[in-house]
């Protein structure tokens, strides 16, 4: 996501009808949220992937990844798609705006029972609302549909849709031989798109790379699958001295800035009156002192 995000271009314009054209920068936010629970303490909650698409008008987007179907989907979705509305909520004239991100989540497996959206029903004393989170299904896609759609993102996933025959294709030979064609083809339109340039070198090989990792974890029991797919898509990354201190540096970086962004939105409740002092330093764990200092920096 972080090092090939334009994959993910197609992959929205698919679950929400957009028409990104995938030259759009992608703009990530901090995947580190915190949770004020009932007894006063706080629980870090991670998200898959929180960014901004910034088209004519810049949208929110909020995006799981789910191995299978799992019913504290619902709760966990409306626990980060709150606290991503409330990072970058805004006052004005005593009234708090938070706006949600466009969620959805991608299934690598489904079943009969999963449902095509997921769907959260709010009541409040003004009334209720009903919004809904919809749902990708990887298994559902064949390659050809892949590389047509241009839903490259998909392509480490797509052993999934062989799962349910691993063991077949581990003892005979003539369907490990079709499952390594796939691969093959998987491997060439790759090559294809690297000559058209609509995909660079490095993007190219985290795919493979990324596709064989996943290989290598849903196949581990099936030594012929996993060195069979492979020998077939060859390639590897190496994690360089150069890409591993730039990581290093964006996540410092996420840590600073949600950070900043929390302190900043603690500083306008006390402002507008809606939180104390006392209760607003504690939960930018300082002193009253301290956050006051930060509020007159702030201000100035």
């Amino acid at each position: 996501m972080n090092d090939c995000s334009r994959l993910i271009i197609p992959v929205i314009n698919e679950v929400f009808g957009e028409h990104y054209t995938g030259k759009e920068a992608v703009v990530f936010a901090p995947n580190e949220h915190y949770l004020n629970q009932q007894d006063g303490k706080e629980t870090e909650r991670v998200t898959d992937s929180s960014f901004k698409i910034m088209g004519k008008e810049p949208k929110k987007y909020h995006l799981e990844c789910q191995s299978s179907p799992d019913h504290s989907m619902l709760i966990r979705f409306f626990e980060y798609d709150t606290q991503i509305a409330l990072d970058e909520g805004e006052i004005e004239e005593g009234i708090l705006t938070v706006t949600f991100p466009h969620s959805a989540v991608l299934f690598l497996r489904h079943n009969a029972e999963t449902p095509e959206r997921l769907k959260t029903r709010m009541v409040t004393p003004g009334g209720s609302l009903t919004y809904e989170i919809p749902v990708m299904k990887s298994q559902n896609y064949t390659v050809e549909e892949i590389f047509e759609k241009k839903l490259w993102f998909l392509l480490p996933f797509y052993i999934f849709t062989h799962e349910k025959r691993l063991e077949e294709y581990e003892q005979k030979e003539e369907l490990l031989g079709q499952l390594k064609e796939e691969y093959e083809e998987i491997r060439g339109r790759l090559e294809e798109l690297l000559v058209r340039n609509e995909i660079d070198e490095y993007t190219k090989c985290t795919i493979i790379d990324m596709a064989n990792k996943v290989v290598e974890h849903l196949a581990k029991r099936y030594e012929n699958v996993k060195e069979g797919v492979k020998s077939v898509m060859g390639g590897k990354i190496l994690e360089y001295e150069a890409k591993t201190i730039r990581n290093e540096g964006r996540r410092e970086g996420r840590k600073a800035g949600i950070h900043e962004g929390r302190l900043e939105m603690l500083m306008e409740l006390v402002d507008t009156g809606l939180l104390s002092l006392s209760e607003a330093a504690r939960q930018a764990r300082l002193t009253e002192e301290a956050f006051e200092i930060r509020m007159r920096e702030h201000r100035v």
